[in-house]
């Protein structure tokens, strides 16, 4: 294993072995077949530059076939990160079809959503179907007309909306079931840079074709962008070194570091901003010995 350059260094072949597209997903395939569509065209376009080609590309939180939007795609090494994804945000804009006319006071009985709520996953659900808590950040009604209202949803990651919009249409006294579901960000990715697949296969076409790989740089991102938000260790190369051998991060080695509580998921960088790892924060980043950060995802 080796250390990586710079982000803003890297050549088109690394930066898709780890980067990341900020899809505009479209409505009809799973996303599971988006992914796959890229990683194939991604492994195609490497190998015929004779570069190594990618085995894996993964996506950041599912969507439904028939929802659109946000669905940021995690390129070769970058399907490591997966796991932050599930620490941010996310932001939905849905319309709720009501079944009957929807109450004057609508806003106020949707405003009351906001907080803490108890969701129990859907029976096609992969996770356990056990009763569990969501907090829905903001919830706004941002347009009515007829037995429709688009609301603005904010919300921790696994909600199910199409269960709030469920819950909502009890409240209202009307019932409703969810319509279009568009998501419109994934912390730290958001509906303003967004691409479509036609985009990258383009910018894929110019590289190949053209040898002009700035349309590619326009849209890949270095996987570091995913770690946005996320508390950052800095840390000396030769400690990288011994990272890459599988060493946790040990005081010595830590050069400077964003405040976290222990036991919070922590990046790990170099001085020049390439990720190193992933891991937990156990100790003490400004103590002379011992263990900073227990390793969970190695990145190089």
């Amino acid at each position: 294993m080796a250390l990586r350059g710079p982000p803003e260094e890297r050549s088109p072949a690394e930066l898709l072995r780890f980067g990341v597209v900020n899809l505009d997903k479209p409505p009809g395939p799973s996303s599971h077949q988006v992914s796959g569509w890229l990683r194939d065209e991604v492994a195609d376009a490497l190998a015929e530059r004779g570069a190594e080609p990618i085995d894996q590309a993964a996506h950041a939180g599912t969507l439904d076939p028939k929802v659109t939007g946000c669905l940021p795609v995690m390129l070769g090494d970058a399907t490591r990160l997966a796991q932050t994804f599930l620490e941010g945000d996310k932001e939905y804009v849905a319309v709720l079809e009501c079944h009957g006319s929807v109450p004057e006071d609508a806003d106020s009985i949707v405003a009351e959503f906001e907080g803490p709520i108890y969701q129990k996953p859907p029976r096609k659900s992969a996770v356990s179907r056990r009763l569990r808590t969501r907090e829905i950040y903001a919830l706004d009604v941002l347009e009515a007309e007829d037995r429709r209202l688009l609301l603005r949803i904010r919300c921790e990651s696994g909600t199910y909306v199409r269960k709030l919009c469920h819950d909502l249409g009890l409240a209202l006294g009307t019932g409703a079931h969810m319509g279009h579901l568009r998501r419109t960000a994934t912390t730290p990715f958001d509906d303003t840079s967004l691409h479509t697949a036609q985009e990258f296969y383009d910018a894929l076409a110019f590289w190949l074709e053209d040898d002009d790989p700035e349309p590619l740089f326009e849209i890949v991102d270095p996987a570091e962008r995913i770690l946005e938000g996320i508390p950052q260790v800095v840390i000396a190369e030769s400690a990288a070194e011994q990272v890459a051998t599988g060493a946790p991060v040990y005081a010595p080695g830590v050069l400077e570091a964003d405040d976290a509580e222990r036991g919070s998921l922590v990046a790990c960088t170099t001085p020049d901003g390439a990720a190193v790892c992933l891991g937990e924060l156990v100790g003490d980043p400004e103590d002379d010995a011992g263990t900073v950060v227990d390793l969970e995802r190695v990145l190089v």
